[in-house]
């Protein structure tokens, strides 16, 4: 018996929601608010006739969370939407994520054992969900993030039936 030959590797055809992108620029805020307040305490609390490194780091560390705010606010929610990238076929699910080191995962429908969609607190705001399709394997979870919430359902449906069919074609 042979094996079925492997599907063609190529990119996902499929973008995430936009609305992906103001998910990121939320996060982005908030951790700039949080990095924010962490320095404005440490700036304010540390007397500023303390000798030692303590006056370049009042100086270093608010132009740290201004870099930070630019890049997590401007710059890595666009450009991880034009990266992240999935899709579905007959044969495989697949993932382009990453924005700085990029990962490409591939799971084959026979192999999906479980298909989860969850809603975060922010997701929910901007009528998001996530698709996870589990594997036996711990390295075989496909995820597939900020997807509108009725893609997400119909994805999640969709594979349930189609790794059942798989499971009950091989029996």
């Amino acid at each position: 018996m042979s094996a079925a030959p492997a599907p063609p590797v190529h990119e996902p055809a499929w973008s995430l929601s936009r609305s992906a992108i103001w998910l990121w620029v939320t996060q982005g805020v908030l951790g700039t608010l949080v990095y924010g307040v962490l320095v404005a305490v440490f700036v304010l609390a540390v007397p500023s006739s303390v000798g030692g490194p303590v006056p370049v780091l009042r100086w270093l560390l608010p132009a740290l969370v201004a870099v930070y705010a630019v890049v997590a606010i401007g710059i890595r929610p666009f450009v991880r939407y034009r990266v992240h990238r999935w899709e579905v076929t007959a044969e495989t699910v697949h993932a382009l994520t990453g924005w700085l080191s990029r990962t490409w995962t591939l799971v084959p429908v026979a192999r999906i054992q479980t298909v989860d969609v969850t809603r975060g607190v922010l997701q929910q705001l901007y009528g998001l969900a996530s698709v996870a399709v589990l594997t036996a394997s711990s390295q075989g979870t496909v995820r597939v993030p900020h997807l509108e919430v009725g893609v997400a359902e119909r994805v999640a449906e969709d594979l349930a039936l189609r790794a059942e069919q798989v499971r009950d074609e091989a029996t």
